[in-house]
């Protein structure tokens, strides 16, 4: 009898446990296949460059984007007004509703510039001037998605700095929560490269009032839909086949500027044009330029930027930008222009007699243009800084065979934090 009780309590243990398994197999390919491509994506982190205390340095990874993230249906809902409209798209479709998501925008000053090599390939510098922070490259690949009659989606590869997800301090991303958020970082991009040979940055203006050290946010409150900073940046790259497809893009949306701070762009495309967007109220200047809402879009090109008048400007066939506004008569004072010793300094290397108007650099003088306007060293030999005083990465697109050198925290002399990529046919690759 005792046999039989212990044979059928052992079936029933046995049928119970076997029930257990299978719901937990179930559950797991629900989870599966519900978050597939988020899963996979996580799974990709990869640390590239390790943090170091001698140079202050956060530590750099790598995210391969499986699938969809769902840009085109956050454009198709007519993008977003806000940052909190932003993190409502995203916690909704990329985290489920279960990962909770902040946005922040650092202060944080850049410089780029156009060139193009003696065998006439196109070139777009940049460098990213903050402080410790993490960093992050994301790859995305390609579709057949279409939108506002752009398309179809290019593959891309761009950086990210993680602390406008909410991960600040240069820290690892050790924790799976903070990996998750990683989710995140395609809607965050501060420059990158798409398959067409297009190229785009931005960069902080620091637009307001002088007097006050007000910064105003661009806010624009038109009937045109709506794009935050980094967002419209994202829309550039997977859908701009050239420079005029990435100013009509521009020109199809209001911009809100994130995290109550302003920006400026440029973009740069494969045909050797390039130019710089920027917001700005019409005959406004420093002082009135108080209403981000009466701002309006203005583009300057590389070929008929003769209004800009900032040093040689007017003869030069390439672009230079910082991080303060280049539309005439903005400024009172040459003192509140942000980055104007950066400026002023990429065009003397680049054009330094007046005779290489058209920016003929090869790969290697252009990296040196951006190894000298690095915050570390520039600061040090002008003898000051300021809270912006680390170059995180400098990045180096080559825009006609579509890749790029992009080097972490300065150290170009440094094998490991140095890395090149090429476009593969499907995704931008690491060599």
């Amino acid at each position: 009898m005792e046999k039989k009780k212990m044979k059928r309590w052992k079936k029933v243990t046995i049928i119970t446990a076997s029930s257990i398994l299978g719901l937990i197999i179930i559950l797991g390919l629900v989870i599966f296949g519900v978050w597939n491509n988020e899963i996979r994506s996580v799974m990709s982190i990869n640390l590239l460059v390790e943090a170091k205390d001698d140079n202050n340095s956060g530590p750099i990874y790598e995210m391969d984007m499986k699938g969809d993230y769902y840009f085109n249906d956050y454009l198709a809902q007519g993008g977003a007004s806000s940052d909190q409209e932003l993190i409502d798209f995203i916690v909704d479709n990329l985290t489920k509703g279960i990962i909770p998501l902040s946005l922040e925008a650092p202060e944080i000053g850049c410089s780029s510039f156009t060139a193009v090599t003696p065998d006439n390939k196109r070139l777009f510098g940049r460098n990213y001037d903050f402080s410790k922070t993490t960093g992050m490259l994301v790859y995305t690949t390609g579709s057949d998605e279409v939108f506002g009659g752009f398309g179809p989606r290019h593959a891309t590869m761009s950086s990210v700095d993680l602390q406008f997800l909410g991960i600040t301090d240069g820290v690892y991303l050790d924790s799976l929560m903070n990996k998750l958020l990683c989710l995140a970082a395609p809607y965050a991009p501060l420059d990158g490269i798409n398959d067409a040979g297009v190229s785009c940055g931005i960069y902080m203006s620091y637009q307001g009032n002088s007097l006050t050290e007000e910064v105003v946010s661009t806010n624009q409150q038109t009937d045109r839909e709506d794009l935050t900073s980094t967002t419209m940046l994202r829309a550039i790259l997977d859908y701009a086949d050239s420079v005029d497809e990435a100013v009509e893009i521009a020109s199809s949306y209001d911009l809100h500027d994130s995290a109550n701070t302003s920006f400026h762009y440029m973009v740069a495309d494969r045909f050797g044009k390039s130019a710089i967007l920027e917001w700005v109220p019409v005959d406004g200047n420093e002082f009135n330029d108080l209403d981000g809402s009466k701002r309006e879009l203005k583009v300057y090109y590389n070929n008929t930027d003769d209004v800009i008048n900032e040093s040689n400007e007017t003869a030069n066939d390439f672009q230079y930008i910082t991080n303060f506004i280049i539309t005439p008569a903005y400024y009172e004072s040459d003192d509140n222009k942000g980055g104007l010793d950066r400026y002023l300094q990429i065009e003397k290397m680049i054009n330094p007699d007046g005779n290489n108007t058209k920016g003929v650099l090869t790969e290697e003088e252009a990296l040196n243009v951006l190894e000298t306007v690095g915050r570390r060293k520039w600061d040090k030999e002008q003898g000051e800084s300021d809270s912006n005083g680390i170059t995180c990465w400098s990045a180096l697109y080559n825009l006609t065979d579509r890749t790029a050198t992009w080097i972490s925290n300065e150290e170009f002399d440094v094998a490991s934090s140095v890395f090149t990529f090429s476009f593969n046919g499907e995704r931008f690759v690491r060599n």
